[in-house]
């Protein structure tokens, strides 16, 4: 097992790294000192799964579990199924020491962490995530929100999870294209912060598909990632300042998501074509090389992902629905630009011409 220690100034916890993991989750809880009481939340295809497993871990460590599963899919990220959580937290008397365990990919990890942010002012909260994309980001850093028909994530709250349980061994059962979502958010590592974490995936044949990575590669893929964002959630809890660097592909990647009813691309699909927007952007303002975005570009395309918009979206809307992005300051878009591979500045000097021309490019 590899231990990531997260330090904040009002807590810490582990992101823990253990092939096999669930079938310690219960264990690793003990150790924290949690009330006995435990909501397992998931979806079926996941529970299906894990579901079971997890369970039998936690009762075996003494805890009294009751599980409710979530419809799978962005769509179902709404105040509606949060709803659910609070109704199922009420019928099994969840009190302010019980815990939520969000196990499943980061749509159940961000609705379990609102759902325990704002159950009784706040309960325990610990995220087991499934999804590649999960493990490296979403599960990391106390996000927690849900969706508003105008934007991603516009309702939420910040809710640091007290252990982070990533078990390698469950990718195995992740559909291939989830596989893929994950690695945009790895390569966006290696552009903000890690250049050796970049060039490592340079070197390998292909990062489409689970299978093509060997054991040693997917381990440093999911320490370097994870100790990445732990590096940055540590210095900036709440997104006052450095914080804003993990979103580098995600200013123009959540429109995309949501002016395509966040049915068309997943969010790691969005999240690619916003990284290829943001260094194009880049380039053209004379930030980074022409040859740093080709390398960005060649290292996208070997992970499957794609780098143009989907057809028929519309330009003026992408630029309109930038408004009402969470990051949006002084009425002005913030952007994170590479500047070199491993480092990048945000700036909300762009204009929306020099957006429309990217977009056209």
């Amino acid at each position: 097992m590899h231990t990531i220690r997260l330090n904040l100034p009002q807590e810490a916890y582990d992101i823990a790294i253990a092939p096999g993991g669930i079938s310690k989750l219960g264990e690793l809880m003990s150790h924290l000192h949690l009330g006995k009481q435990v909501l397992l939340v998931s979806n079926s295809v996941v529970f299906q799964h894990y579901g079971e497993q997890a369970i039998a871990s936690l009762e075996n460590a003494g805890f009294d579990v009751s599980n409710y599963n979530l419809p799978d899919g962005e769509q179902y990220k709404t105040l509606a199924s949060v709803e659910k959580l609070y109704n199922t937290a009420l019928e099994n008397r969840l009190e302010r020491s019980s815990t939520m365990v969000a196990l499943g990919g980061g749509v159940i990890g961000d609705m379990t962490g609102f759902a325990a942010a704002t159950w009784l002012r706040g309960i325990n909260f610990v995220q087991v995530p499934t999804t590649l994309l999960a493990m490296v980001d979403a599960a990391i850093g106390g996000k927690t929100g849900v969706n508003h028909p105008q934007g991603k994530n516009l309702i939420g709250a910040f809710h640091q999870p007290k252990l982070v349980l990533i078990d390698p061994q469950v990718l195995q059962t992740l559909p291939e294209r989830e596989f893929r979502a994950g690695m945009a958010e790895v390569i966006k590592y290696g552009v903000i912060w890690d250049a050796e974490l970049f060039e490592q995936m340079e070197k390998c044949d292909r990062l489409d598909q689970f299978r093509y990575l060997s054991e040693n590669l997917l381990q440093e893929i999911l320490v370097r990632s994870c100790q990445a964002k732990a590096d940055v959630v540590s210095k900036d809890e709440k997104e006052a300042g450095l914080r804003a660097v993990l979103n580098y592909g995600h200013t123009i990647g959540h429109a995309v998501e949501s002016l395509t009813g966040y049915r068309v691309v997943n969010h790691g699909e969005a999240v690619a074509i916003g990284m290829v927007a943001a260094g194009q952007l880049a380039v053209n303002l004379g930030l980074w090389e022409q040859e740093s975005q080709n390398r960005q570009l060649a290292l996208i395309q070997k992970a499957g992902l794609p780098t143009k918009l989907p057809d028929g979206i519309d330009l003026d809307a992408i630029v309109d629905t930038l408004q009402t992005d969470k990051k949006v300051k002084a009425g002005k878009v913030r952007f994170v630009l590479p500047t070199l591979i491993g480092v990048v500045k945000v700036t909300d000097q762009v204009s929306s011409a020099q957006i429309y021309q990217v977009l056209q490019q």
